[in-house]
């Protein structure tokens, strides 16, 4: 896993790379700042970013909105302050872990786990929902395509439906390129 570490204390950085990379973590990159860490984290692309809340120029919390709004990596937090308001805005600003320092390999390691976990259920249901959207988007597109051919034809609901359905089997596409086609036509047609 390609990991990249965002905080401003030096040896606290130092530490976490090498539990990271005992635990076989591929450390790809380090920011001292939280500008540095958005753009190493969508420079490089990595599997998960580690983030401290307070850093200077862009403090932990706003670079970590930044890069999972980009959903280019799960963010873990990490920061020496354990208030309740700031891990809200932490929660908020889309981190999927959270640790409070000082802490141990132990309590790193499931962090991790969690973190790429939680952001990878919720690639997938950010896949599923697009999906579903665009064939929502489709249905309705043949839907009205049916209906301009029942007009247009005097065909049956179930007779347009088959005609879409073999128009796109003859010509190798979807029914929504062939409802398009038939929308875009009934436009020209209309002067639409």
């Amino acid at each position: 896993m390609r990991v990249v570490i965002a905080e401003d204390e030096a040896l606290i950085r130092l530490d976490l790379r090498e539990m990271l990379e005992e635990e076989g973590f591929d450390v790809v990159g380090e920011a001292a700042d939280g500008e540095q860490a958005v753009a190493l984290a969508k420079e490089l692309g990595p599997d998960l970013v580690i983030c401290d809340v307070k850093m200077p120029k862009m403090d932990g919390i706003a670079a970590a909105a930044q890069i999972t709004d980009a959903r280019i990596a799960p963010v873990v937090m990490l920061t020496a302050f354990s208030q309740r308001d700031l891990i809200e805005r932490a929660r908020d600003a889309g981190a999927m872990a959270y640790l409070v320092k000082p802490f141990q390999k132990r309590d790193l390691l499931p962090a991790i786990e969690m973190a790429t976990s939680r952001f990878a259920e919720m690639r997938a249901l950010e896949a599923e929902v697009s999906g579903l959207r665009e064939r929502l988007e489709a249905r309705k597109l043949i839907e009205r395509a049916k209906g301009t051919l029942m007009t247009k034809h005097g065909l049956t609901e179930p007779e347009a439906f088959r005609w879409i359905q073999r128009a796109a089997m003859d010509n190798r596409t979807s029914m929504r390129a062939v409802a398009e086609v038939v929308l875009a036509e009934q436009a020209a047609d209309t002067g639409e």
